[in-house]
């Protein structure tokens, strides 16, 4: 799954550890998530889309073309 998570992070100025601490995961699980080496459960998802005001589809989508 492939997803814009770094782009959205930067254009709030914010570091991983800061979205981390949002998101109760470690910095090391959004950069995870960010390079696509972990896909976010689905409550996970659902989280990150609410923080940034946006759908589920607007931040992941699938990389099956």
């Amino acid at each position: 799954m492939e997803n814009n998570l770094r782009a959205l992070r930067a254009e709030k100025g914010w570091s991983q550890a800061k979205l981390g601490d949002q998101l109760d995961i470690s910095r090391q699980s959004v950069n995870a998530i960010e390079t696509g080496r972990y896909d976010p459960s689905l409550p996970l998802a659902f989280k990150i889309a609410r923080l940034f005001g946006l759908r589920i589809e607007d931040i992941f989508t699938d990389d099956v073309h």
